[in-house]
């Protein structure tokens, strides 16, 4: 069977879509109908550093707040900002 296509807000091309959406919500639907399987894995490495820059704990209430903000930034709005003095890690050459 194919993959379902969508037209992925991130990548502004049709791309093979997630197999269903990540949540039970509208942005779970949202995401579903417009972001791509590639986008939503770069999204899962940006969520990393968010929780590990921030330490959040994702079991409380305000954590989770924000990282459905966060999810809304990165796919629907402006992009998700970097947490205040975040350096990313060099890599090994």
């Amino acid at each position: 069977m194919a993959p379902k296509m969508v037209k992925c807000v991130k990548f502004q091309r049709e791309l093979p879509g997630l197999e269903e959406p990540p949540f039970n919500n509208d942005l779970g639907k949202r995401i579903y109908e417009n972001v791509s399987a590639d986008a939503w894995k770069m999204w899962l490495e940006h969520l990393k550093m968010v929780v590990n820059e921030y330490r959040l704990n994702l079991v409380e209430r305000e954590a989770q707040k924000i990282v459905r903000q966060q999810m809304e930034d990165y796919f629907f709005g402006e992009g998700a900002a970097l947490p205040p003095g975040y350096v990313p890690e060099q890599t090994k050459q």
